[in-house]
């Protein structure tokens, strides 16, 4: 008796109390110490933040100017030294606009043309010759060297910029010479009017970078404030001092502790009663036994997370149904399948995902209150109806997809899914098995028919299916034996010189019994099956080996959003261009615009390694997708292609406004615009007048296979010859 009580004491006492006190020491430890961590790691990004914006304003501004610097008119205003013009272009627009302090317009001797200073900082004019000076005597050597360093496709004119100390105050100033846009313009090298911009750090600056950035008194200070503010220093190229950038630095780590230790107080607590209760547990283990039994039996025929019918249990309901039914007696099974179900998940997350199933469970009882439901898994669910009629099972399937269209509640979001429904309908003793058949058939051809509707299985659905899975098989030999597939090129030519410039892959399927394939037909399948990425690789194996002989003839070839989604895509088309030994700037890939929503973020990494690398990326069929020129800035893409819809309605005048503004905007990212589809010489003409970089002139060429284009080589050879 005495050693039954010493045991109970030491489950339900002494064992607890090591637990809790072990396990809460070891978490309290790990606790300080990563939320340390945590707080050195967030102090270090905020600085490097700080830094990278600053450094970052000195390259706005001098992008800034450019607007107005790199400009004929700029040329001819200010040799002419139209005040008015300078006002309201190089000075009050620069202050409005790009929110600079001050600036000047200096002529070739370097006296003053034009200043603008704003009011508060007025008296800083002496200080501010005195600090762009140095500044401008550079420039002035470079100009007069012929000096081009840093000058590229966004950068369109040498410059200086530096951080300087006005009087007492820190700024930025950016010169960089008025220059012509044409070149129709003559200048002297190194006697450019100079124009100068300046924009103070402190005042206005750390309010407008701290309120954007969260970041907590942020200020423009000589010397460091005190220990409990962060600071980035400002220093010139020359290495002076100029000040620090300070701000109160927010320590996530002290919060998550300060946060943490009451619910681990609690957790010490929790693990004590609960080492307690095992104790407890343990002298009634006979009867959890007993309900653990009776719980495994439930879960055998039910779903854990709805409570229908499992896949299981549901079939052999619909077995013994089908086989007691009588010869007059008509059933009917449903198959259903939510049709955006993984954007839940990848959404809200899996916890949500589970909480809508359960709902979907939920609104089958509701909407087939009379037939067994049953969950077959993931979002899979199905239904038997008994004694029904093709009209009521087919009233029932609608019934079915219209409930699944109303919004779901699942608490932090409303969730909208849908569902596709095969339905397939049995008369008298019908084996199970082929049912099930017919209904998975319908579901596949409501899918294939849009998603978010029902079909009702006929005979004609087989037939349909036969074909479709011979197709795929087809396919599936034609990339297996490298055969079948063919790939043309498409001539791209430069607007400026009329000449080829380069060429995109398209892939054909010449099919031995059917002929040439329509790539709209095919190539669905192709990323269906998974077979995109073999098609992928052959089209760009066949390309590199019909541009290698070519001296610098670049390729564009397409890519499919599961090609771009895999890791392993940047390190295939890298391997098959060394393979060729074809450099990657002669490689272009094309891409859509709805690739750019991949909520993954895995595309972007693809295109951001291959980009690194020196693969092009251009926008294919654009302005017929979601995206913005915002959105494909932030990807990173050197071309937008403009779709042939656009191109084909150019004798209506807004259509072609439209295309003058794609190709604006385009010009003002910096990035290149192709015109696809040109079939006439009007088409040619506009597109030229509105600046298009190349077009791609059906007028000119049609694709050419492989020989045709080698044999296009051999004949410019000739004649160079």
């Amino acid at each position: 008796m005495g050693g039954f009580i010493r045991s109970k004491l030491f489950l339900l006492g002494l064992l607890p109390l090591i637990i809790s006190v072990v396990v809460g020491s070891l978490v309290l430890a790990s606790l300080y110490w990563s939320t340390g961590q945590m707080d050195m790691v967030a102090a270090q990004r905020q600085r490097d933040l700080v830094s990278l914006i600053v450094s970052n304003m000195r390259t706005e501004i001098a992008h800034d100017q450019e607007s107005a610097t790199v400009w004929d008119d700029a040329v001819t205003n200010t040799s002419e030294r139209n005040l008015e013009w300078l006002e309201i272009n190089l000075g009050k627009w620069m202050h409005s606009y790009f929110m600079h302090d001050a600036a000047f317009v200096l002529a070739a001797d370097n006296s003053e043309i034009y200043h603008f200073i704003t009011e508060e900082h007025s008296a800083n004019r002496d200080n501010l010759r005195r600090a762009y000076a140095p500044l401008v005597t550079h420039l002035r050597q470079r100009l007069l060297a012929g000096d081009t360093t840093g000058v590229t496709d966004r950068v369109l004119s040498i410059g200086e910029s530096d951080f300087a100390a006005v009087g007492s105050r820190p700024a930025i100033i950016s010169i960089k010479p008025i220059i012509s846009d044409t070149g129709e313009l003559e200048q002297q090298e190194g006697k450019e009017n100079l124009h100068v911009a300046v924009r103070f750090l402190d005042g206005t600056f750390p309010g407008i970078i701290g309120g954007q950035y969260q970041f907590e008194d942020m200020h423009f200070t000589r010397g460091i404030d005190d220990i409990e503010h962060a600071h980035v220093p400002l220093m010139s190229s020359n290495g002076e001092m100029i000040g620090y950038m300070c701000w109160k630095p927010f320590h996530p780590g002290s919060i998550v502790k300060n946060a943490t230790l009451p619910a681990l107080a609690a957790g010490i607590f929790f693990i004590f009663g609960a080492t307690s209760a095992l104790g407890s547990v343990l002298f009634r283990r006979s009867e959890r036994l007993s309900a653990s039994r009776a719980e495994l039996h439930r879960m055998a025929h039910h779903d854990v997370l709805t409570g229908l019918a499992n896949r299981v249990s549901f079939n052999e309901t619909l077995e013994k149904g089908l086989n007691t039914a009588l010869p007059e007696s008509v059933h009917g099974v449903l198959f259903i399948d939510l049709d955006r179900f993984k954007a839940v998940n990848d959404t809200f997350g899996h916890p949500a995902g589970d909480r809508l199933i359960t709902m979907v469970g939920e609104r089958l009882q509701e909407v087939l209150p009379h037939a067994v439901t049953a969950r077959f898994g993931g979002d899979e669910f199905t239904a038997f109806l008994k004694n029904v009629t093709g009209p009521m099972l087919a009233e029932a399937a609608d019934g079915v997809v219209h409930a699944m269209q109303r919004p779901f509640d699942l608490g932090s979001a409303m969730a909208t899914v849908g569902a596709s429904v095969g339905a397939a309908l049995a008369t008298g003793e019908t084996d199970a098995t082929e049912l099930t058949r017919q209904a998975d058939i319908a579901l596949f051809h409501a899918k294939a028919a849009g998603r978010n509707r029902y079909a009702l299985y006929g005979d004609h659905m087989d037939e349909l299916l036969r074909a479709r899975r011979e197709l795929e098989s087809d396919l599936r030999h034609a990339l297996d034996t490298r055969t079948q597939i063919e790939t043309h090129f498409q001539p791209v030519y430069s607007v400026a010189s009329g000449k080829m410039c380069s060429v995109e892959a398209l892939v054909r399927w010449r099919h031995p019994a059917r002929g040439l394939i329509d790539p709209d037909v095919f190539i669905p399948v192709a990323e269906e099956t998974g077979l995109i990425s073999t098609l992928g690789s052959i089209v760009l194996e066949d390309a590199c080996a019909a541009i290698a002989p070519w001296a610098n003839l670049p390729v564009a070839v397409n890519a499919s959003p599961a090609e771009m989604k895999k890791e392993s895509y940047p390190l295939k088309i890298l391997s098959i261009l060394a393979r060729h030994n074809i450099l990657p700037e002669r490689l272009e890939i094309e891409i859509t615009e709805g690739l750019l929503l991949d909520s993954t973020g895995q595309c972007q990494k693809s295109i951001a390694a291959l980009r690194k690398a020196g693969v092009r990326f251009a926008i294919d069929d654009f302005g017929t997708g979601y995206s913005s020129f915002g959105r494909v800035q932030d990807i990173g893409v050197d071309r937008i292609k403009i779709d042939k819809v656009f191109v084909d309605e150019l004798a209506r005048s807004g259509n072609r406004g439209i295309i003058a503004g794609m190709i604006s905007m385009a010009r003002a990212k910096g990035l290149e615009i192709t015109a696809e589809g040109v079939e006439t010489a009007e088409q040619r003409e506009i597109l030229t007048a509105l600046g298009c970089d190349h077009l791609q002139v059906f007028l000119l060429s049609r694709p050419l296979t492989a020989d045709q284009l080698d044999a296009l080589r051999s004949k410019r050879e000739s004649a160079a010859s």
